[in-house]
Formats: structure tokens, C-alpha cells, sequence
């Protein structure tokens, strides 16, 4: 009798620690939500702190510039060879906008926090985008905080010992976009048409967790804002029948220029113009930003400042989108850590200023955003993302449809003058040969 409790003592004993690892505080399904939570909260928490440093250094800045206009011809150049040299000598892999790193750490992700989701690479991309803002490039902090967000929500699982897949990645990516632009469902969007070869079930409750999360703690932290400012205005049918072929075929072309040359500078163009000495294209494209900048007063940093105001109705002129094209082309070839996002809908609303120009009569608003969605969708080639941005970004839900037949208006023009994605083009140079180039299994996304 005593040997059968003692036996019944033991079996019950041993069903318990079998519980406990599979179910308990240790267990793998709590350690991945854990990653899961605590990672995406992390990014919604340096998502702000970065957003706050991007925004003093454009400020700084903006009072060197008023105090001394001829600032920029010197700092700007020497700011572009110092960062250049810092970016290729400290964090090749920093350089650039970050989605591109992304989409080439899915392939190997495990591999890829040695170097494109490395903890090192993450911090010199914040401090040295930063820097950029700080000497005036036409650079955005969105791009950035997606290789950063990916990088935490990467940690987060090393730490916790669950595997780092790619859900993983994309997860973290697009709590880093939500967080940025406090815009949760371009989180969601972004993932789903930049990001996720294979958009399964479970990589969607990974991704739509970490973009709740970080977008909470953003919006808790800094605010319920809007990034441009509320839109109220709306188009009539007959308006949209007319203004949206002609902002989507401007916007589209002018986008798949961009992305054209940006492929072909990545692809050899940098070298053949530099004759190999990235520092002295480095110099060279600073003196070009420096010009434009003093010239114009207008396409320095992001460009926020200007596209608000243009959509607010100030008058701007028409040169100023190809202005700042050129900037964020110059920038982009020097080889600064930075992204595209923000300079991108700040070029397309200087495309939106020359599409209101041709209906003058128009809500002025309503027309500089179809110019913005139909810019940068053809540079980024992700019409839902670019919609679902522009719509979050200004509240504008009642242009919700003519934004989007401008979006893929867009797509359509663009493809025409970029048969590739700009982004995916772009991971390429930053995949090694051999397994880096083979997809490794990812068992979230079964």
C-alpha cells in the first residue's frame, strides 16, 4: 500500500514538471510571447527616443543656418565625407535606408545578427543618421527605425533563447514603421507588401502583437498626433476622374526615375562616377545638397516642415519637388545611413503643388495628397502601404478612393520605368553568396 502512494506521490510529481515545462513561466510559448511583448514595446519606446534625436538634430541645425547662411557650404560637404567614412570604416551594413537590410537578413536571420541586425549596426545607424540630420542631408528616420525595431524584437528572442526567424524580423520591422509614423495599419500594410514572402497565419498574429504594442507605447509616450496634420478636404467625383490619371502618371514616372537611378548608383553607378573614391562622391554630393539648401531654403533634412506646409495650402514653388529629388538622389549616393520615407512624400508633394498648379481650382490639400501617394508609390512600389500612410498620416479617410486609384495609377506608370522593386533590388547587395542567399525554414510561419 505505502509502495503505491509512493509510486502515485512520484507520477503526479513528474506530471507537474512536465506541466511546468511546457506550460509554466519557462516554457517556449511563454518565452516567445515575452520576446514578443517585451521587444515590441522596446521599439515603440526607442521608436520615440529616435524620433525626438532626428528632430533636434534638424533643429540645430536650422539655427546654424540662420545664424550663419554660408554654414552649410563647409559643414555639410565635411559632415558627408566624415559619416561616409565613419558608415563604411564602423558599419558597412548601416548605410542606407535599413528595409533593404531586412529583406536580406530574412533570408538568414540567425546569421544576420552578426551583421545586418547586429546590435553594433543598430546603434551607429540611429547616431549616424542623426548626424546626417545634423549637416543637412535629405535623409528620414522611418527607414532607420525599421532595421533598428528589427533589430530589438530580434534581441529580444536571442535573450529569451527562442529561435530568431524571419516572422520575427518582419515583426519588428513593422512595429518600427507603426511606431515612426504612428500609424498602426501601415505597419500591417508594410509587412504584408514589403516584407512577407509568405504572409501565414501565425507570422500574422506575430506581426499585428508587435505593431499594437510598439504603436501603444509610441502613442502613449509621445501622443495621439497626426504626422501631417489633419486633412478634411475631399475631391467630387468628376475631379478625381481627371486629377488622379494625371498626379498618378507625374508621380509614378518621376518615382520609377528615382528608383531607376538609385538601383543603377547601388549597382556600380557610384563607383564609375567616383572613379572608386567613395569619400570624394561622398564630398561631391554634400556640395550638391549644401547648393540646393542655401539656394533654396527648402529641401534640407526630411522635408517635413515643407510638405506640411504645402498641404496646408502655403504657396511653395513648382521647382521644389525636383529640387528636393536631386537632394535625396545625392544624398542616397554619398552612401549616408538614412532612409527614404520621409524625403519621398516631401518630393511628392512638391509633385501634388505642380498637379494643383494645373487644377488651381481644387481643394489644395486633397490634390498635393494624391501627388504624395502617387509619388511614393513609385518609388517604393507598395500602393496599399502608400495609402494606408497618407491616409493614417493626415486622417484624410473620405479620399480614401482616390487615393487609391492614384496609387495604382502609380504602380502601373512606374513599373513601366523600374521593372524592380526598389527595396528588394537594393537587399541584393547586401546578401552574401552561398546560404545567405538560401531561405532559411522559418516555423513561425507554418
Amino acid at each position: 500500500m505505502a509502495d503505491s502512494e509512493s509510486k502515485d506521490g512520484a507520477d503526479v510529481r513528474r506530471r507537474v514538471r512536465v506541466a511546468l515545462r511546457r506550460h509554466g513561466p519557462t516554457a517556449p510559448v511563454w518565452r516567445r510571447r515575452t520576446a514578443i511583448f517585451g521587444g515590441a514595446a522596446t521599439v515603440g519606446l526607442i521608436a520615440v527616443a529616435f524620433a525626438w534625436a532626428a528632430d533636434r538634430a534638424s533643429e540645430m541645425f536650422g539655427g546654424l543656418v540662420k545664424l550663419h547662411w554660408w554654414l552649410p557650404l563647409l559643414l555639410t560637404p565635411i559632415g558627408f565625407v566624415v559619416i561616409a567614412w565613419l558608415t563604411n570604416r564602423l558599419a558597412p551594413a548601416a548605410r542606407g535606408s535599413g528595409i533593404p537590410q531586412i529583406i536580406a537578413a530574412k533570408q538568414a536571420p540567425e546569421a544576420a545578427m552578426a551583421g545586418l541586425v547586429s546590435g553594433r549596426t543598430a546603434l551607429l545607424k540611429a547616431v549616424l543618421t542623426a548626424g546626417a540630420l545634423l549637416c543637412g542631408a535629405s535623409v528620414g528616420r522611418e527607414g532607420p527605425t525599421v532595421q533598428v525595431g528589427a533589430t530589438i524584437m530580434a534581441y529580444a528572442h536571442k535573450w529569451l533563447r527562442v529561435p530568431v526567424t524571419a516572422s520575427v524580423l518582419v515583426a519588428g520591422a513593422a512595429a518600427g514603421v507603426a511606431a515612426a509614423f504612428n500609424t498602426p495599419l501601415a505597419g500591417v500594410a508594410f509587412a504584408i507588401e514589403e516584407l512577407a514572402a509568405a504572409y501565414e497565419q501565425r507570422m500574422t498574429l506575430l506581426v499585428m502583437s508587435a505593431v499594437l504594442i510598439a504603436g501603444m507605447i509610441a502613442q502613449g509616450v509621445a501622443g495621439d498626433y497626426i504626422y501631417f496634420g489633419l486633412v478634411g478636404q475631399t475631391l467630387p467625383l468628376r475631379a478625381v476622374l481627371l486629377i488622379a490619371p494625371v498626379a498618378g502618371i507625374l508621380g509614378g514616372l518621376s518615382g520609377g526615375v528615382f528608383s531607376r537611378l538609385m538601383l543603377w548608383l547601388a549597382r556600380g553607378g557610384a563607383s564609375l562616377i567616383s572613379g572608386g573614391r567613395p569619400l570624394l562622391l561622398a564630398g561631391g554630393c554634400g556640395v550638391i545638397v549644401a547648393v540646393l539648401g542655401v539656394v533654396t531654403h527648402l529641401t534640407w533634412g526630411t522635408g517635413y516642415s515643407a510638405a506640411r506646409a504645402i498641404i496646408e495650402g502655403s504657396d511653395a514653388p513648382l521647382w521644389f519637388g525636383p529640387a528636393k529629388f536631386l537632394a535625396t538622389l545625392a544624398t542616397a549616393a554619398a552612401g549616408l545611413p538614412g532612409g527614404i520615407f520621409a524625403p519621398s512624400l516631401a518630393t511628392g508633394a512638391g509633385v501634388g503643388n505642380v498637379v494643383h498648379a494645373i487644377f488651381p481650382d481644387q481643394p489644395t490639400g486633397a490634390v498635393v495628397l494624391l501627388g504624395m501617394v502617387a509619388y511614393f508609390t513609385g518609388v517604393v512600389r507598395a500602393p496599399l502601404t502608400s495609402v494606408i500612410i497618407m491616409s493614417e498620416t493626415t486622417a484624410s479617410r473620405g479620399l480614401m478612393l482616390p487615393l487609391l486609384a492614384t496609387a495604382l495609377i502609380a504602380e502601373g506608370t512606374a513599373s513601366l520605368v523600374c521593372r524592380e522593386r526598389l527595396y528588394h533590388g537594393l537587399a541584393a547587395g547586401f546578401l552574401r553568396p552561398g546560404k545567405d542567399r538560401e531561405a532559411a525554414p522559418d516555423p513561425e510561419a507554418r
